[in-house]
């Protein structure tokens, strides 16, 4: 049977035959600093960690949001006394490492805005991309285990990008005229995957002929039933590996055996696992002892990195193909220079500050030990049901001195509203005891050592 390597190699060929491959060549910036200095790390937490969890909001501000949200005892009463000030601690946020506030990071992008300013400002097929960016790629790339890296303005663009580059392969490899159904690219996603890889498949099947399906979500004998009906040979499996609403993991080892049995291209949306989980910080990939068998590992730099921008770490043919084809990275300006120095920072600062990853997973312990809730995730999702109870609970969260926002439709459906709890490394014990007692008031929580019960609001 055809393997992927081969559909890849004959869809770039047929580019570079009507010249339509694409490459970026950087613009070398370094003659005025050097891209590659060490910064100072450290061996715990220090004062400005807290300014990454730490927030606070203008008393009219804090007292328009509440005004906003319903009270619990119906109705909305404009004159309401709202004795607490904006000073919150927020839960809510997915700077799951506190490096946001980090002062290398701060150094790096200070540094390359005095020398550079915002840096060239265009694609990066044009002039967006300079050696900041090619050192941060070949960071990414080993990062992940992957022999190439492309980045993109957002995680979201970077689903879209690739999406958009798979759906294309069918059609250059048929010469003129549309595929036939069998020729097509069959992708299979998980039903809960994250709206760029949604909007990137509807992209995707807008462009060119692929065939889509579905699969329950994390249900494998569904995916093995749906992947042994489908007579198309190109097919591709697409999964968030740690899901941003619910906060569980996809079943990894599972998806590598299907792998194996049915031959797709396995494919991970890694975001809110990268730096996360795995001894250096590499991911779910590296968590399960797998980076071989996922063969493209898309992420971004806005969670757990604290900046900004996304990624795509895969082999260099799909870098190739990618850069020619993928929308939303050849229309796209890139990110700025400062962006992509501070990445650079914030990458160095967790492979040397291990006890970042340690000190996130405490507090995924501490919240279990507190509440009886069984996550396995810093992501935090307490189902309540209704949206006008998810209201109620955030309110009752802000009052308290929580930022944490209420979660309903068109993010989740409209019996599922929930408030979504993020934990980071900048938390501490206190935090989480004050937490769990705030969310006390208004969740009914399950009692340790029985069986997680389902969240009931007690608002």
């Amino acid at each position: 049977m055809e393997s992927w390597d081969t559909w890849l190699s004959a869809a770039l060929s047929t580019l570079s035959t009507r010249n339509l491959l694409r490459s970026t060549r950087p613009i070398d910036l370094s003659s005025s600093g050097d891209v590659s200095i060490e910064f100072e790390t450290f061996d715990g937490p220090r004062r400005w960690d807290r300014e990454s969890v730490e927030v606070e909001l203008e008393k009219e501000t804090f007292r328009h949001w509440l005004c906003d949200l319903p009270l619990p005892w119906g109705g909305k009463d404009k004159n309401e006394d709202i004795s607490v000030g904006g000073k919150m601690l927020l839960f809510s946020g997915n700077d799951y490492l506190g490096l946001s506030s980090h002062p290398a990071v701060r150094k790096a992008a200070a540094m390359a805005a005095r020398q550079h300013g915002m840096g060239p400002r265009g694609s990066a097929l044009i002039c967006g991309y300079t050696n900041y960016h090619h050192l941060l790629e070949a960071s990414l790339a080993e990062l992940k285990k992957k022999e190439d890296c492309l980045l993109c303005p957002t995680g979201f663009a970077a689903n879209m990008a690739f999406i958009s580059a798979l759906g294309s392969v069918s059609s250059l490899l048929v010469a003129g005229g549309k595929p036939s159904k069998e020729e097509r690219i069959a992708i299979f996603s998980d039903a809960l995957n994250h709206a760029s890889i949604i909007d990137g498949i509807c992209l995707a099947k807008q462009l060119q002929e692929v065939e889509v399906f579905i699969y329950r979500h994390c249900d494998m004998e569904h995916l093995n039933t749906l992947l042994s009906c489908c007579n198309i040979n190109k097919k591709v499996v697409i999964t968030d590996s740690l899901f941003s609403m619910d906060g569980d993991f996809a079943p990894v080892r599972e998806l590598v055996h299907l792998r194996k049995k049915h031959g797709f291209l396995l494919v991970f949306d890694d975001a809110h696992a990268t730096l996360v989980c795995g001894e250096g910080g590499g991911g779910v990939p590296e968590m399960y002892d797998c980076e071989n068998d996922i063969d493209i590992c898309l992420g971004t730099l806005s969670k757990a990195a604290g900046c900004h921008g996304g990624f795509i770490a895969c082999s260099k043919k799909w870098k190739q193909l990618i850069q020619s084809r993928g929308r939303s990275f050849i229309f796209s300006t890139s990110f700025p220079v400062p962006v992509a120095a501070a990445s650079q920072a914030a990458l160095f600062v967790a492979k040397e500050e291990k006890w970042r990853r340690e000190a996130i997973w405490h507090r995924v312990h501490d919240f279990c030990s507190l509440t009886g809730f069984l996550i396995t995730s810093p992501i935090i999702s307490i189902v309540v049901g209704s949206e006008e109870s998810a209201l109620l609970a955030s309110r009752h969260m802000l009052v308290s001195g929580f930022h944490i926002t209420a979660i309903r439709p068109p993010t989740v459906p409209p019996n599922l509203c929930r408030l979504r709890i993020t934990l980071s490394a900048a938390h501490t014990f206190d935090d989480i005891r004050m937490l769990v007692a705030a969310l006390s008031q208004c969740i009914k929580l399950p009692i340790v050592g029985r069986e997680n019960d389902p969240p009931t609001s007690k608002l």
